[in-house]
């Protein structure tokens, strides 16, 4: 198993003496259940794993219930939480009444499915298990400083063709092994899984609707225009979108928005966590040469590794896109929290940037050469 990122940040936590509730979210697949297996290993404890029925009902909010699991564990292990939004009151009481830790791993926040978590203020962190990013890759990589420039080169093309879920990343199968993997992976958890668990009333739609925005990479997205084409409901159509973007299936990029009346977008540019996942809907692996979708894929897979930084690192960074009447565009505009602007213009090969961004602002072309290099200098 290559270590993550969010291994170390759980292990600190379990030594100090903070008993705040962990919540590590990230979508199904992406290595949250390995996680958890390891840590029950090593600490000798078990998981409750919230598909299970029998281990819901250990974690009502009855004192008499909750105080003899307290007593039995000081550090309480949770996976797909995420299905039993009910137990937020209890996990409220155990960190409340009897100072347990817990780490519990989702799918899905459950912000977004109960009220009650309203309730979990100042109680919680969150914590991500996402595809792999590069960094971590790095991290697990024995690799000489002159064999870097190969290696980043290498690795970019895999995660733009193959994506960085760990099971396909890590597999030694061939091409079109892991092509069904990915599809298998698709089909059923990302598509039937998440159908099943909002009780949504259509998979073709939500089908449709990811094919649709798998083919408008780097595009502006128009739900309308969308809802249009697919004979639906736009409200319905934005529902679906909303919940493959809770469920980090869909990478949402808004447009900045200022008071100078240039900046003209209403509408959202919508990417893909993981480009594996986009490929299997438009059923292309071919190599980056022979894809006519090449700046669309490189556009992604940077806006996602920069975002896949921003929650490793919790990094306090607004992401945007900014676009101009005259048709002028910054592809990834940073903001942080002191709102200082640092803008990055995508290019596969061209290394040539233009002021276009009307605040003060960095501005970094990145491209296949400096990629890394980039990703490493934001912070926040």
């Amino acid at each position: 198993m290559l270590k993550r990122l969010v291994e170390e940040k759980i292990k600190t936590y379990l030594r100090s003496p903070e008993n705040k509730i962990i919540f590590v979210w990230g979508p199904r697949r992406s290595g949250k259940t390995t996680l958890l297996r390891k840590l029950s290993q090593e600490l000798k404890l078990p998981i409750f794993n919230f598909d299970f029925v029998s281990e819901r009902q250990l974690f009502v909010p009855q004192k008499t219930v909750l105080s003899k699991l307290a007593s039995e564990h000081k550090i309480i292990l949770i996976d797909e939480v995420q299905n039993f939004p009910e137990s937020t009151l209890a996990l409220k009481l155990l960190h409340d009444e009897f100072g347990v830790k817990i780490v519990a791993t989702g799918s899905s926040e459950l912000r977004q499915k109960t009220k009650d978590f309203d309730s979990l203020a100042g109680r919680y962190k969150e914590l991500y298990c996402l595809p792999f990013s590069v960094e971590e890759i790095r991290l697990n990589s024995e690799i000489k400083k002159y064999q870097e420039a190969e290696f980043y080169q290498n690795l970019a093309e895999k995660f733009q063709v193959f994506g960085a879920y760990p099971e396909v990343f890590t597999s030694q199968a061939a091409e079109e092994e892991k092509i069904d993997l990915l599809r298998f992976i698709f089909e059923s958890y990302v598509l039937k899984d998440i159908v099943s668990i909002y009780n949504l009333k259509n998979t073709k739609l939500a089908l449709d609707i990811l094919t649709k925005l798998a083919l408008q990479l780097g595009n502006e997205v128009s739900l309308r225009e969308i809802a249009n084409s697919l004979q639906a409901n736009v409200s319905t159509v934005a529902n679906y979108v909303e919940i493959f973007i809770k469920n980090y299936i869909l990478l949402p990029l808004p447009s900045f928005k200022t008071n100078l009346r240039r900046a003209v977008s209403e509408n959202r540019k919508i990417y893909f966590y993981d480009l594996g996942i986009r490929n299997i809907l438009v059923k292309d692996f071919r190599p980056l040469t022979l894809r006519p979708d090449r700046g669309g894929l490189w556009e992604n897979f940077i806006i996602s590794e920069v975002t896949k930084k921003i929650k490793n690192e919790n990094l306090k960074i607004n992401l945007y896109f900014y676009r101009e009447y005259g048709g002028k565009e910054v592809d990834l505009v940073l903001e942080d929290y002191k709102k200082n602007y640092w803008c990055l213009e995508i290019k596969a090969t061209d290394n040539q940037a233009r002021k276009v961004f009307p605040l003060p602002h960095k501005l970094m072309v990145v491209n296949e050469k400096n990629y890394s290099e980039v990703l490493t200098k934001i912070k926040g």
